[in-house]
């Protein structure tokens, strides 16, 4: 293989590697990873790419489920993103979550794979009633940040960046990035890794709208907390999961098909 180049990626995680809020189930999900690898396309022709993700894991899950799975396909190139789900469990411990992550950085980078992933932003931002888990996600990002110095992993900042916020990046349930939010997070991950074609844009603010007023923004709160919260947490309680029964989209390693409109880095 020459010096630098990607001819097998893997993508581990949770809902948001799956690509929840981009595609649904009947048409099919595309997501951040899917982006990434027509990112990672452009510049390595010959990258298969395999998704072990699945919806509603915890970091435990996904070192327990997906890494050895992971490791037998070989990677020379992995993106871990799970910890999410963790934040919004009542007995959450960053240290105990971001070690989960750490040994899957520890296993991946010891198999010779280069190891790409996030932080992540202020969720408090962009759902205010859940403001009380800004502190757990910045302790979670501070333990990320130095597991992944530790073991040469790549970090993609998302959370210094204010973009990352709008929400015009994200779904309605506020949980999941939607398409605009998943092509930011793959040309996040494209040039934390330096890809060619790749530059800082994805960090650049929307364009300006007006702000909604207070009346407009407490009956979005209310409308979310009913449709999506009150939901969430009625799984929570009869202890079950959105990702019950469902297994990984894309288990093997296989050559990513045409995506809609041009790769990135082509001329349109």
């Amino acid at each position: 293989m020459p010096r630098g180049e990607f001819l097998r990626y893997v993508a581990l995680g949770d809902s948001q590697s799956e690509g929840l809020g981009d595609g649904d189930d009947t048409t099919g999900l595309r997501g951040f990873a899917d982006r990434f690898a027509e990112h990672l396309t452009a510049a390595h022709p010959r990258l298969r790419y395999a998704n072990l993700a699945v919806r509603g894991r915890l970091a435990g899950q996904v070192r327990a489920e997906q890494l050895g799975p992971a490791l037998a396909l070989r990677p020379d190139l992995a993106t871990v993103v799970a910890g999410v789900n963790d934040v919004l469990r009542p007995r959450f411990d960053a240290a105990r979550v971001a070690g989960e992550v750490e040994e899957l950085f520890a296993a991946l980078t010891a198999a010779g794979a280069q190891v790409v992933t996030l932080t992540f932003p202020d969720i408090g931002k962009i759902a205010p009633l859940a403001r009380r888990l800004a502190p757990r996600v910045d302790d979670l990002n501070a333990h990320l940040r130095a597991a992944a110095a530790r073991h040469g992993v790549t970090v993609a900042e998302t959370a210094h960046h204010p973009v990352t916020t709008d929400p015009r990046l994200w779904t309605a349930d506020r949980l999941h990035a939607g398409p605009l939010g998943h092509e930011r997070i793959a040309a996040a991950l494209a040039h934390a890794l330096e890809l060619p074609g790749s530059s800082d844009a994805w960090t650049h603010p929307l364009p300006p709208r007006a702000a909604p007023s207070r009346r407009q923004a407490a009956v979005a709160e209310v409308r979310w907390a009913t449709g999506f919260l009150g939901p969430w947490l009625g799984r929570r309680l009869r202890g079950r999961s959105s990702g019950d029964g469902r297994t990984a989209k894309r288990p093997d390693l296989l050559p990513l098909p045409p995506a809609p409109g041009p790769r990135p880095g082509t001329a349109p």
